[in-house]
């Protein structure tokens, strides 16, 4: 569904809409901005906008969402870059770099802990703070991990685009509270499920990551209506017999 004019005249948009690639094809490019359906609460829109806002921009660009909704839609800035197939390794260390710069961000306890999206679910699934009977086996590999948590990206393996001139940009901020490996870990979990990465990515990250990112995975495969077998599930199990741990 294209953006109603109404909403374009609110958020000051100058063009005909443009369509993007990607996601789930509701995007739209019009002039300097991209508007999409809001897929958050307002409130969480309103601080993603002062998070973003707020951090220093180091060797990567990120686009800044707008603060107020309009009817159901919201608006980012456009950022010119384009998603760029098996660049795995890149986008982590634009993720890392982006995590450092949101080390200091508090933890909006009230946003997050009021999020029941499938994404959510499967998140708290991967921490063991939520049950998922479907996955017993698999969890009861789950052992702890020795990091701090912190406001990190969970979602970057297709929203960091790349450029022949410009900083990599970063899209779609998907926030979490978690230790910033889990990041990287989902960026590998997406590489071996979807995008036909090499084994040897595995060993990128500590394998309890790349399980919970497996785990998070699958959950929410589910939880958004496949009801078949779920590839996440048997390579998670081929992480937990055969991935060595990551050296410090």
């Amino acid at each position: 569904m294209r953006p109603p004019r109404h909403v374009l005249a609110a958020f000051g948009a100058e063009g005909s809409p443009e369509l993007l690639p990607g996601g789930t094809g509701r995007s739209w490019r019009v002039g300097s901005l991209v508007i999409k359906p809001l897929d958050c609460s307002a409130s969480e829109l309103a601080w993603q906008a002062e998070v973003i806002s707020s951090i220093e921009q180091d060797a990567f660009r990120v686009a800044r969402p707008l603060p107020d909704a309009v009817d159901g839609w919201a608006a980012s800035e456009y950022v010119v870059g384009e998603h760029r197939p098996q660049r795995w390794r890149e986008i982590i260390g634009v993720g890392e770099r982006f995590h450092v710069a949101l080390a200091n961000a508090r933890k909006p306890h009230a946003i997050l802990d009021a999020r029941v999206d499938p994404w959510a679910v499967g998140d708290r699934v991967a921490w063991n703070e939520a049950p998922f009977p479907e996955l017993d086996d698999v969890l009861s590999a789950l052992e702890p991990v020795d990091a701090p948590s912190q406001l990190i990206h969970g979602d970057l393996t297709g929203n960091v685009l790349f450029h022949h001139e410009l900083p990599p940009a970063i899209i779609d901020f998907a926030p979490y509270w978690r230790p910033t490996e889990f990041a990287s870990a989902i960026v590998v979990a997406d590489a071996l499920s979807w995008e036909g990465a090499p084994a040897e990515l595995a060993h990128v990250v500590d394998p309890q990551y790349l399980l919970r990112a497996l785990v998070y995975r699958a959950v929410t495969t589910r939880l958004t209506g496949h009801a078949g077998p779920i590839a996440e599930l048997d390579l998670a199990r081929r992480i937990v017999a055969t991935s060595p741990r990551r050296s410090s």
